[in-house]
């Protein structure tokens, strides 16, 4: 099992960082947990115990490894054999209902420490100073998660410290934006001239359906308009590229603490030869090959050609659900499409707009929150059926490890996740709007819905009230599920177990009415931060306060995580890991992927290029009447004008008593208006847009690959502190192990020639009388 073991304290010398006094305030007490030794280690052999740093027998093998050795053996042990087919392995007797559960024990119970001082009681010591509510500033003593739960569980909750710290930054800084949009808001021109009465109470909008919807007054959305000066500023754009070299400081930063942690929890040399093969992969081991490299012959479960089936199948079922979530995206549109003629019928058809219920609840704000909630339901739901369906597929194709067991699953689990999650939020950002023609000839869905439009200050308040259901809807119930349900089974197996018996319970007993820890672990735990990790960076631009409510979420999430491992799951089987596997090239792609969607949603979402490019092009001459650089005039400069003679006999609206005289309306595009010999068709400030929206994606998108091209080369993935450490445990091991090994030989060897010397000098030095 390459078991490294200690061989003796590092003698290294450590500087204490500048920031220790500081870090001091927030750790645990050292005279409850005791801090680890660090050592230098080696794999063990017993041949070699002499060489090992032992001080008790007792203790030299810690909890988890030596629940992971008796795992091991129970895994292969074989317990018959039937008809030429070996059967072996605790999992086998368990599938067999054999025997009902096999599990490691707690050490005590998680809120009483045991009498017996020699108990060490860690059990009892992660719940009160790791699990606990009161402990959630303090840092996790990872340490003795490690040694207690193995180191699986420890670089997980290593993983999640870690990106919560570095989520303070991101935090503090989007709040920081968040503020000086609310601050500015009342400064906010465009918004201004939307809600002034003479400037956007005699703008008449066109109407956003066929028939049923009606002409309505630009001042209508000037609560919206306000919302939207706070999210759609200056600040945004700033917060966007900081985010794009923010997630590439947390990727490489957590390299370098992943590699101190590889060193000291003994994972560095943790090679895939030491990971032993499924005993679900063993037991179907039917079919005989030659090994290419040791031209030795070996089972297999599957030929070359059952290989590729079971991989297509695989490959199909996936494309398959993610079509049909797909499918259920098309029908949330349709929902939308269809449910606005709905809302703009029914709502108040008032062109002034002045009733209360009217100011706040638009058919588009109606619209978009039921069918965000709608779309949370969707997800949810599909979540649960996929998650069966992806374990069935995983199983299907039979991986040779438990880590390619996890990888195969986590990548087919994290491609339907991300089409679940994020597909709403991406047709929002980059296609409601985007191709809806003009009144005049509209653009329809199927034939017969015609397509959405935006409010004239764009999407991307939408964007963000979908954001802020889906992130807090998804916390929510990942909270209620993780807390509630282990505890009210626990609750009603404890009260099962106690009316049948009024003795004592015995340890192992209480541990069995805990609940089972899964196949997969702590998959789902991963899955559902590295979903809340592409909320956070995907979609930042929109939503300034995602790190904020990431950064809440995750400082309960790490806490509830550790309570419910500690008080309302069986302790689980420690397994060795390395990294946090697959997870790591997922969030390196979702770090790719988050420059290009910031810059896009700031680009075609917001209105912040076409505002820029009005300022600085068409506010002065020869495009605009102002003497000097100013947004006055945006709203009129940028609603296109239309003759309400001009629309379709199938799409005309009935028109209203309130209209008066007025001939024309005004629709959200840059066009030519009506008598123009190019009328309807797009203006100079169109292209003048649409090309600085084009440089402005270019020009972003180089300056922060460069920007994280250069973090990247800068800072190392290993610390030199790690090296030194690495290549003075090689010098002991080769010293220790090794090279006193030949010395002791040599000696041995030159006893036996003195030996053979003094026997032949004997035998032939000549006599004298």
């Amino acid at each position: 099992m390459h078991i490294k073991l200690p061989l003796q304290p590092n003698d290294l010398k450590t500087r204490d960082s500048a920031f220790n006094w500081f870090s001091r305030l927030f750790r645990v007490d050292e005279n409850i947990i005791k801090p680890e030794q660090e050592f230098f280690t080696a794999p063990f052999e017993k041949a070699r115990l002499s060489d090992f740093y032992i001080q008790d027998k007792d203790i030299f093998f810690n909890p988890a490894t030596r629940s992971r050795i008796v795992h091991f053996i129970l895994s292969r042990v074989e317990y018959a054999v039937r008809d030429n087919v070996k059967k072996f392995g605790i999992n086998k007797l368990l599938d067999s209902g054999i025997y009902k559960a096999a599990f490691p024990l707690h050490d005590s119970r998680f809120n009483r420490r045991l009498e017996d001082p020699n108990c060490p009681s860690e059990r009892y010591l992660l719940y009160k100073e790791w699990a606990h509510p009161r402990s959630f500033y303090k840092l996790q003593p990872l340490d003795l998660v490690r040694k207690y739960y193995g180191e699986k569980i420890g670089i997980y909750f290593a993983w999640l410290g870690f990106y919560t710290q570095m989520l303070i930054v991101a935090a503090v800084v989007g709040l920081a934006c968040f503020l000086y949009g609310y601050i500015t808001k009342d400064n906010c021109t465009w918004s201004q001239e939307v809600c002034d009465p003479n400037i956007g109470g005699n703008i008449i909008m066109c109407p956003q359906c066929d028939q049923e919807c009606t002409y309505w007054n630009l001042t209508i959305t000037c609560e919206s308009s306000k919302k939207l000066c706070i999210f759609d500023s200056f600040g945004t754009l700033v917060f966007a590229v900081f985010m794009g070299i923010w997630v590439t400081l947390f990727l490489e930063f957590w390299k370098r603490r992943q590699a101190e942690l590889e060193y000291e929890w003994d994972t560095v040399e943790f090679l895939e030869q030491e990971e032993y093969i499924r005993p679900e992969y063993e037991a179907r081991c039917t079919h005989v090959v030659t090994n290419e490299i040791t031209q030795q012959e070996e089972h297999v479960p599957y030929t070359a050609c059952g290989k590729c089936v079971r991989i297509t199948f695989g490959i199909s079922a996936v494309l398959f659900w993610i079509l049909l979530i797909v499918a259920s995206v098309i029908g949330i549109i349709v929902y939308r499409l269809s449910v606005f003629l709905v809302f703009s019928a029914k709502l108040p058809r008032h062109i002034n707009g002045t009733e209360a219920i009217q100011k706040y609840l638009t058919p588009q704000a109606a619209t978009s929150v039921t069918a965000s909630i709608i779309s949370f339901i969707i997800i949810m739901i599909l979540n649960i059926i996929y998650e069966k369906v992806a374990i069935m597929i995983t199983d299907f194709e039979l991986p040779r490890t438990q880590t390619d067991y996890e990888n195969s699953l986590t990548m087919k689990m994290f491609s339907f996740q991300f089409v679940n999650y994020y597909s709403s939020c991406f047709y929002i950002a980059f296609f409601k709007g985007k191709f809806v023609g003009f009144p005049g000839d509209p653009v329809y869905w199927l034939g017969k819905y015609r397509n959405e439009e935006c409010d004239p200050g764009g999407c991307l308040l939408e964007l963000t009230t979908q954001l802020t259901i889906i992130m807090g809807g998804k916390a929510i119930w990942n909270n209620i599920q993780e807390v509630l349900l282990p505890w009210v089974k626990n609750l009603i197996g404890r009260c099962c177990s106690a009316a049948r018996s009024e003795k004592t319970i015995p340890r192992w007993e209480q541990d069995y009415h805990l609940q089972p820890v899964g196949k997969l672990g702590l998959f789902y735990e991963y899955l559902e931060m590295v979903i809340q990790f592409g909320f956070v960076t995907l979609f930042v631009a929109s939503f300034p306060l995602a790190p904020l409510l990431a950064l809440v979420n995750n400082l309960l999430e790490i806490r509830v995580d550790a309570w419910k491992i500690t008080t309302q799951f069986r302790r689980m089987v420690p397994q060795k890991a390395q990294d946090i596997g697959a997870w790591q090239p997922i969030m390196q792609g979702i770090a790719i992927l988050a420059v290009v969607t910031n810059a896009m949603i700031i680009a075609f979402t917001s209105d912040m290029i076409p505002r820029l490019v009005y300022y600085w092009s068409f506010s002065v001459p020869p495009y605009g009447d102002h003497s000097s650089y100013t947004m006055k005039g945006y709203i009129n400069n940028t609603l296109s004008v239309f003759d309400i003679l001009d629309f379709k006999n199938e799409s005309k609206p009935v028109p209203l008593p309130g209209l008066g005289n007025q001939t024309t309306c005004r629709y959200r595009d840059f066009r030519y208006p009506p008598g123009h010999q190019h009328q309807y068709e797009h203006n100079i400030y169109y292209w003048h847009v649409i090309a600085a929206k084009l440089s402005f994606i270019i020009v972003m998108e180089h300056v922060i690959y460069c920007v994280k091209f250069i973090v990247s080369y800068v800072i190392p993935d290993v610390s030199q502190k790690t090296k030194s450490k690495i290549k003075r445990e090689k010098y002991l091991t080769q010293t220790l192990l090794h090279e006193n090994h030949l010395k002791v030989m040599k000696k041995n060897m030159g006893k036996i020639a003195d030996r053979i010397w003094k026997g032949a000098d004997g035998t032939f030095r000549p006599k004298f009388d």
